[in-house]
């Protein structure tokens, strides 16, 4: 059992550290896709917003009626709002891809050294072994 579980192991470590460098290349290109979205979102939101603040000055122009000061500030808000969101979102996002990059290595590795402590283990136990056998050799001589 114990050695199959190895084997699993030391199968997936070889295919984790065969496909890493791709994992690797095509997350910065997922990152720089991601911030290429980002940018052209921010930057649709801010025609937007220049679109909209041009029409309320030409609507101020024409009519000399004050704006109510709410909807200039809720429109910041959400804007803000959604930064964070989106801020939020990336930062777990990159702590789960490193658990996933991880928690292989550390299995493997604490695997790794339980089978080197089963050996340390096994070469005490035949030394003491050793041990009692010599003197029960010498304790039937006597």
């Amino acid at each position: 059992m114990k050695l199959k579980i190895l084997n699993i192991l030391t199968v997936s470590m070889v295919t984790l550290a065969v496909l890493a460098p791709g994992i690797i290349v095509f997350n910065l290109v997922w990152q720089r896709h991601i911030e290429l979205v980002k940018t052209q979102n921010l930057s649709c939101q801010i025609t937007n917003i220049n679109q909209d603040s041009e029409f309320l000055s030409l609507q101020q122009q024409s009519i000399n009626i004050p704006q109510s000061p709410v909807k200039n500030k809720l429109s910041p808000h959400n804007f803000y709002a959604q930064l964070k969101t989106i801020v939020k979102q990336y930062k777990i996002l990159t702590i789960c891809k490193w658990l996933v990059l991880s928690i292989p290595i550390l299995i493997g590795f604490a695997v790794i050294a339980y089978d080197r402590y089963l050996i340390y283990r096994a070469a005490v136990f035949k030394a003491q072994v050793e041990m009692l056998e010599r003197l029960w050799k010498q304790s039937i001589e006597q």
